[in-house]
This record gives C-alpha cells, structure tokens and sequence, in this order.
C-alpha cells in the first residue's frame, strides 16, 4: 500500500507539474495545441499502474500458479538450495536481487507459503493460522525448499528465462511446475479494479482429477482449507464471481452443559470467532456462561452453558448469529496471455494439466536428444579405438592434417552412425586420452550402448503414450506425498453429506422407454424425476431384471422398463411390493422387499430367475398399506376369478426372497385398488445428509413415534445412546445405525479387545440409557462391524501374513448365546484380519398347501379367515 501511494503521489505531482507548465505557456502565448490536460495524463498513468499491479504484483499466471513474488523466492531458495536450512532474512536479501520492491513484501509471502506447507519446510516459529498469533521475525527463522518443491517446480532446460528489473541477473519467466499448484495451494490478491481468490483444494483429489482428465472422465473438485471445518457447496459455481461457499466450525457437544468448538472456518482465527461469540451474547442471541480458548497445535474453545440452556439449540444458535459459520465468495482470476481471465477451477486445472503434459514432453526430448548423443559419441569412440585410428596421426604434422586423417579413417564406418559425424565430434575424439584407450574395454562398452539403447527405447515409448506417462508422473506423486494431505472439510448440506450427495438435484432425468434410453439431455422423453451429476438410478425390467445405474447424459436402460427412479444407497424406508409369474412352474408369487445396496451396472433378478417369467405388478411405496385386485384367466371349475390381496401384510423380507405364492392358476392382471397411510404415532426420518430429524419424507424412514418411544443412535466409535423423537435433536457424525428402538432385537459385534490383544464378538440387547454409553470392553479396543439379527453366519477374512489362512464361518446363535451388553463376548481369533462379513439367515418358509386349489388367506374373503404373516399360499379358496 505504501509503494501503491508513493506512485500515485509521484503520478499526481508530474501532472501538476505538467498543469503548472500548461499554464505557464499558455499565459507566455505558447501554443495551445501542445496542452495536454491533467486527466488525460492521469487516465493513462493509472492504466500503466493498474496494469503493472495486476499482472506483475497481484494475481497468479496460470501456467505455474503464482505471483512474481512468490516465484522470485521459489527460484531464488533453489539458486541457494542445498539440502540445508537458509536463515529467511537471507533467502530475502538473495529474493531483492530479482524482486523490485521491499523486503517486507517478500517476508511475507515466503511466511504464507511456509504455513501452507507444502513448497516449503520450515524451521523456527512460523505463526499459528488457527489462533492468527504472527510469525518470528526473519532473523529468527528458517527455511528450505521442499521434497515435493524440489520434484515439481524446477527444470532449467526446459525453464524460459528473462533478465531481472536490474539486467543483472537471470530469472525464470514460469516456473515448468508439473503440478496443478495453483488449485492446492489457493491465492488471494487485490489489484487495481479487480481481485483474485481461488480457494485451496485437496492434494489428493486435485491429482484424481488430472487422472481423470487425462483419461477423458469426468470430475468435479471442491475446496478444503486448512483450518478443516465443513463447507457446503451447492452454489460453488466452479470458483467463478457470483459463486458462494457456506463455511462452519465443527461444534460438538461434550455434554449437556458444554460445548467444544474443534474447527473454525477458513479466513478466521480463534480470536476473531470469540470476537463474534461474545458479541452475540452480548446482544442477547445466544446465551452462554464462559468461553475459553484452549488451541495449541489443534482448535479447542470450550463453551460453558447455563443449566436452562438447550445444547441443540445453542449450537443453531451460534451458527445463525456467529462467525461460525460464514460465506465465502470465490473470484478464480489468472494471468494468461497476458490478460486477466476468469476461468472455472476445472477449466484451470485442465489448462495446467495441459502444460504438466508438454513440460515432461520436453523433458522427454530433451532426454531422448541427450542418449542419442550418448549414444553417437560412445559409438564412435568404440569405432575410434577398436580400429586404432588414432595410429593414423601420429605423423600428422599439422591440426588440419589431424582432422581430414580422422575424418577419412572414418568414412567407411559412417552409415552405422545415426547421424553424419562433424568437426566436434571429431574434436572431442582427439581429446581421448591414452589412459583410457590403454584400458578400454570392448565387452563394456558394448554393453555401455547396450543400456542407452534400452533408455532411448524407453523414452521413446513414453513420448509416444505421453498421457500415460503423464497418468504414471501423477500416480508416483500421490502414492509419495498423498498420505500428508487427507481431506481436512468435510462436504456437506449442513449438516452433515457425502462427497457423493454434495450436489444439487439441478438435473432433470428423461427416459425414452420405446427405445431403451434414459439421462439427463432426453429432453424430447418422459421426465422422471430431479437427479444430480452423481446419482444412481435403479432400473426395473418386465421380466424382472434389475440394475443399478449412473446418471449420465444418456444411457441404455433397455426395453420394456417398467420402473424407473433415482436410487439412494441404504434406503431401508422404501419398500417395493412385487408380484411376478414364475416361468418354470406358472405360479404367482408376491414379495415386499428393500433395497439398501447394489453393486453397480451387476445385473440382478427380483424373480427366481428361469426363463419367461415375468413381473405382473411392480410398486415402489413408503410402507403404506396397498391392497391390489387380482384377476385371474377362466378356466373350468375355478369359480372365484377375482380377489383382493393386501401386502401390507405380507412381512418384508430379503430382495432374494422367494416370495410366497398368491396363485397357482394363470393371472390375467393385477390393478392397485386401494391406498392407503398408517395414523399411529408420527413419522419421522432421518436426514442422512444432514443428520437431523425431519417429518417430511426423505430416503431413512425411522417408523412411527409416540412421546415413550426413542431412536437408538450407535457410533462407529463403539458407542451408543436413546435419542428422543425431537426434531432439534443433533446426532453426532459418526453415526453406524440409527433405528427405532426395540429392547428385544439381538446385535452381534465384531471388535477388537485392547486389552486381550484379539478380536471377539458378542451378541445383545441394548439396555435402555440417555447418556453416551460404549459397548466395547475398553479404551484400546475398537468396533470392527456389527449387524443386527438373531439368525447371523459370520465370514472373517484375514490380512497380513494370515492371508493364506482360508476364511472362517461363524454361527453367531452357536459360537455365543446372547448377553449383557457389558460382556466381553468370545474370542474369535489373535491373528490379523481384513474384514468380517455378516449374512443374516432368513427363517424358512413354510410349505405350499397339498390342496388341489390354492388358497388365499390374505385377502378379504366371505368366511372372514385372518392374514397369515409367516407366509403360506395365499389363493383365493374356490367356492
């Protein structure tokens, strides 16, 4: 800023100056038409000064992703790079050789990118980014390029240089990063007129997404901060102006009189988030009784509530009124072609893929030129020695006479050469020395060209699949410095997502039934319902094949879809009613079922699979009741052709099921006649996205509630507790299962005992508790699954050196009979394993009646026979 005023001071003394003068010449009877007036002088030195700040201080070039500053201290830390630390205030006074403006600009800069971490590793106190506390003075400090710096950004032969504002020195024009820095790293600057702020992305997901680039895919990429938290999203609009982030702190409820606040927002500090608590307070939006700031290397601000205060709603609270939660607006502004542009963070990163690409290219040749050389010399050095043509100058007299000597012995042996030889080549032969004949050897040589043949192959091959190797370049990357950089932001809705639910339904899923095609761009077909880029879709067919999808543009669905819908993974509260022909045998069977989980585009069959069977009727509901009519085929002595059939008594079972069977005898159709809601208690499900409690349908349903009943929560931390049915309730996020509480359903656990160095499981019933209790044994162990289910075969796969061991089958009901919750269970095994896998065992079915006619006991019928829920045939009795 001071540098910014000193140049618009000077700017607006010259036009003085030059006013002064104008006048001057103006009274002395000068002539008028060499009069310039202040504001044309002013409007062009300010576009002069706004240019130089914008593309020379303020906003990253896009083919390496940074500021000249930046750039000038990465290059000037290499000229001194080796291997050790450099005092910063050094690397300063080494940066001034090649940067125009002040030592403080520089100190800062090279303090920003040592808190990023990831060009530059520090030594000495570099400043806290969760509590703002700033970084010791540059005397004090110490610094050093990176591995990662070291792999990237440098490569001088393919580097273009420029001379420095001083024509002193050399300094590169881009740095040749082979990395989408820009993305990870994140910019903000302010130029003249304009601004830039790209967000930070993640490490990881950056390089999946040059993969999937470089293969043609798709990909999407969102930001993630350093300070963690959570963001949401859904009008990121790809970085561009007029895009939003929602950014939160993470909050967590130690218990019911504290909170503990563990992330803070990206751009804030500690002290600026208990700034904005106390305020809120203090106006009387929340209420609170005590707040402390506990961070060191992590965020810790503890939040002591008052007695009356509802935790709950404390934290809604702090997040309407406080900084907790913000919103950040991107502006992904670079330099390119010199011209600031506006381009969206895919668009960048592909632009620097692109130049990742023609980097290692030159690389590549640079490479391939250099063997062939190798190669060349090493070829005629052996064709120099071998033949003993340096015999043939000895009486040579003069230096001409040398060269025609060698160049003539030559001459029979140059078509094995690859390229004609020249007056250098034959100088540097002259410059063998005779030690090195005496003891040259021919079998090593041999095999000295031998290997950069071998190269010159490899490197030829890379440049010929160059996206390949670049793909490889990426891999090698990740698999090196991946693991430093997990995703610290956690994508949400608020509260709390999956990557895979982050986008909004802005799609519209078409289908073209007729011909077998569905997707998003079938504009001209039958709409089905709002999608996202990442949404599955479950596809049923007539003859009772199933599938599950991703949507897509467009995609082949198949002929003679009889549904279609976009699929949620783990949706248990969508129950599907089917009745289907089977092909074999004739009969009809009916099944009610759902789906949680499919392996997608694996083709799957909702009949028993032989050949012309078929769906007759097909309903996807919400557990509602659903009485259908049932219309069967004439035929002799069947006198009742038509009868109800409800299945909201047929009990919901395993989509393998069999079903039971509605009829033996043809069925000519089968029409939905009645719908209808169940009125006990309310229903309630759970919002998986954002882990709340709703009354409106979404994909969980929990069932229905009356005030006595509770929601039993488990955690993957091995830990659980009775949730009342309130819609202000806030789940924790690492929620395993949540269901309506029933004191008599058997969970069997496999975890790992801390204590006895092995895995067990035990089988339960939770006891009835409001506080957060565990079900594990003790601190060191840990949940390794669990399913419910008084019927479980356990499969337990081994890891490690017990790989070989083959797979072990566990009967829960016979390892261990069912105990108290705090029981230890049995010991399963002390050698490593991989993972277990529960199948609940269906109770079998009853057998078909042996009556000549088939009988219905689940529809309404004239001698008032109840439902048979354990599932025998169910025709209607002929009268």
């Amino acid at each position: 800023m001071e540098e910014k005023d000193n140049i618009l001071d000077n700017s607006l003394n010259e036009e003085n100056d030059n006013k002064d003068n104008a006048e001057q010449s103006h009274f002395n009877g000068g002539d008028k038409a060499n009069i310039t007036s202040v504001s044309g002088l002013y409007q062009n030195w300010f576009l002069d000064y706004a240019s130089y700040v914008i593309l020379e201080r303020a906003v990253p070039h896009i083919k390496d992703g940074l500021k000249p500053v930046q750039r000038r201290i990465l290059h000037a830390m290499y000229r001194l790079e080796d291997g050790r630390y450099n005092k910063v205030a050094n690397i300063i006074g080494y940066t001034m050789q090649y940067h125009p403006h002040g030592d403080a600009s520089i100190y800062e800069a090279i303090v920003q990118l040592g808190q990023k971490g990831l060009l530059i590793d520090t030594q000495g106190n570099w400043g806290n980014i969760y509590t703002g506390d700033s970084a010791a003075a540059a005397r004090y400090i110490e610094a050093r390029l990176s591995k990662f710096a070291l792999d990237v950004l440098f490569s001088p032969k393919v580097t273009e240089w420029k001379y420095s504002y001083d024509g002193r020195n050399k300094e590169p024009v881009h740095l040749p990063v082979k990395f989408p820095l820009l993305l990870v790293m994140g910019v903000e600057g302010i130029a003249v007129g304009l601004a830039s702020k790209i967000l930070p992305h993640n490490f990881n997901e950056v390089i999946d997404a040059a993969i999937s680039y470089l293969r043609g895919q798709d990909f999407v990429l969102y930001p993630d901060f350093p300070t963690g938290g959570m963001i949401d999203v859904s009008r990121y609009n790809g970085g561009l102006r007029g895009g939003k982030v929602r950014v939160r702190a993470r909050i967590e409820k130690a218990d019911k009189k504290r909170l503990v606040i563990t992330d803070i927002p990206f751009s804030k500090t500690t002290s600026s988030l208990i700034d904005s608590i106390v305020s809120a307070n203090e106006k009387g939006k929340i209420k609170i009784k005590k707040i402390e700031d506990k961070t060191a290397d992590k965020v810790r601000i503890e939040i002591q509530l008052h007695p009356d205060s509802d935790p709950d709603k404390t934290i809604d609270a702090l997040y309407a009124f406080t900084d907790c939660e913000i919103t950040i607006s991107p502006n992904a502004t670079v330099i390119d072609d010199d011209k600031p542009r506006f381009l969206p963070v895919e668009e960048i990163l592909k632009r620097s893929v692109d130049n990742t690409v023609d980097i290692l290219r030159k690389e590549l040749e640079i490479k391939l030129h250099e063997l062939e050389e190798a190669w060349h010399f090493a070829s005629l050095e052996k064709i120099f020695i071998e033949n003993r043509i340096y015999l043939q100058i000895e009486k040579c007299e003069t230096w001409e006479e040398i060269i025609q000597t060698i160049d003539k012995a030559l001459e029979p042996f140059k078509s094995r050469l690859r390229r004609e030889v020249t007056y250098d080549d034959i100088v540097r032969l002259t410059e063998i020395k005779i030690k090195r004949i005496s003891k040259y050897d021919a079998k090593r040589a041999d095999q000295h060209i031998k290997d950069i043949e071998e190269k010159i192959k490899q490197v030829k091959y890379d440049l010929d699949h160059i996206i390949d190797f670049t793909i490889a370049h990426f891999k090698r990357l990740k698999d090196k410095y991946g693991k430093d950089w997990p995703r610290l932001t956690e994508i949400r809705n608020f509260e709390d997502i999956q990557a895979t639910h982050v986008v909004a339904a802005t799609r519209k899923l078409y289908a073209d039934f007729k011909e077998g095609f569905a997707g998003y761009e079938l504009r001209d077909g039958e709409f089905v319902d709002n999608c996202s880029d990442i949404d599955d879709v479950l596809v049923v067919r007539k003859d009772g094949t199933y599938f599950i999808t991703k949507v897509a543009p467009k995609f082949y669905i198949g002929k003679n879809v009889i549904y279609l819908a976009v699929f949620k993974k783990g949706d248990t509260a969508t129950i599907y009613n089917v009745a289907y022909r089977d092909g074999a045998t004739g009969n009809t069977y009916v099944k009610r079922f759902s789906i949680t989980g499919l392996k997608r585009d694996k083709e799957y069959n909702l009949t028993k699979g032989n050949k012309y069977s078929e769906v007759l009727y097909f309903s996807a509901t919400k557990g509602e009741k659903e009485i259908v009519q049932v219309k069967l085929r004439p035929k002799p002595r069947l006198k009742r052709l038509v009868f109800d059939y409800d299945f909201s008594q047929l009990a919901v079972k395993s989509r393998s099921a069999q079903g039971n069977i509605l009829t033996k005898h043809p069925v000519h159709k089968i029409v939905i006649k009645e719908k209808g809601e169940q009125t006990l208690g309310v229903k309630l499900w759970f919002d998986w996205q954002v882990k709340r409690l709703k009354n409106t349908e979404t994909d969980y349903f929990l069932g229905e509630f009356t005030d006595d009943d509770r929601i039993l929560v488990i955690t993957q931390r091995g830990t659980y507790y009775l949730a009342p049915p309130d819609l202000n309730h806030h789940f924790p996020d690492d929620i395993k299962i949540i269901e309506k509480y029933d004191p008599q359903k058997v969970y069997n656990v496999v975890y790992y005992n801390g204590d006895q160095k092995a895995y067990y499981l035990k089988r339960f019933t939770f006891e009835p508790t409001a506080s957060e209790d565990s079900f594990l044994s003790n601190e060191g162990s840990f949940l390794v699954d669990m399913t419910p289910g008084a019927k479980v075969l356990i499969t337990v796969k081994y890891k490690g050196k017990d790989r070989k061991l083959h797979d072990q089958v566990i009967d829960a009901d016979e390892f261990i009979k069912v105990k108290s919750v705090s029981a230890r269970g049995k010991k399963i095994t002390d050698r490593k394993i991989k993972e277990v896998n529960f199948t609940v065992v269906e109770e079998p079915e009853q057998a078909d009646s042996d009556t000549e006619e088939d009988i219905s006991l689940f529809n309404t019928q004239t001698d008032g026979q109840p439902a048979d829920k354990e599932g025998n045939e169910a025709d209607s009795k002929e009268q």
